[in-house]
């Protein structure tokens, strides 16, 4: 989907498109962190962004959707919180090396080589002692799990994030379980979960 694509899916919901609250591996992986400075790639309504914010980080929010990032902004000022909210292309979005305590990217798929473009970028950005966090749509979810893109060239592995991401030190790459309730049943979906640092 381009950025009208997504301008006009924002625009169509009554409601934020995902929840408001954060996800999941976000919380788990980032929870312990001394608060600093952030840094969300694809930050779309905001919503790990502003609960960053919220932990006393000082994020800056990064979509393409001005529609997304509008919806961002309200959600930020229902929270109580400030954030440093840009409408750019991730793909072009160029981030101040070494600048950041953490970088995430939540549910960004991409064909190649943009993706390996947005990680390389992403990598850069941490700063020595900093995290890097990434959880998105898995490949298995094409076979034994659910949601996300149905085209095999946008979706995750873990081994394919992993080497995406020069000059980091990563901790954890694999392929997480997230129980979610369609048609009135839990299914897994299947994520890819990717943590690294920079020495």
């Amino acid at each position: 989907m381009d950025r009208a694509d997504w301008d006009a899916r924002y625009a169509s919901a009554p409601e934020l498109v995902w929840t408001a609250e954060p996800n999941r591996f976000v919380v788990a992986e980032t929870a312990d962190l001394p608060p600093g400075r952030a840094l969300d790639l694809a930050a779309g309504e905001g919503r790990n962004a502003v609960w960053l914010a919220g932990r006393g980080w000082r994020v800056t929010a990064v979509d393409f959707s001005a529609v997304a990032v509008r919806r961002g902004r309200d959600l930020a000022r229902e929270r109580g919180v400030d954030i440093d909210w840009q409408v750019a292309d991730v793909i072009t979005y160029r981030p101040e090396a070494d600048a950041f305590d953490l970088v995430l990217v939540a549910y960004l798929h991409l064909p190649q080589p943009d993706r390996a473009t947005v990680l390389r970028q992403a990598a850069a950005a941490v700063r020595p002692g900093g995290s890097f966090v990434l959880v998105g749509h898995d490949l298995a979810n094409l076979t034994a799990g659910t949601g996300g893109p149905r085209d095999p060239a946008l979706l995750l592995t873990p081994d394919a994030v992993a080497a995406e991401l020069p000059g980091l030190r990563v901790r954890r790459a694999d392929t997480a379980r997230r129980p979610v309730r369609v048609q009135d049943e839990t299914v897994d979906a299947l994520d890819t979960v990717v943590v690294a640092t920079r020495p």
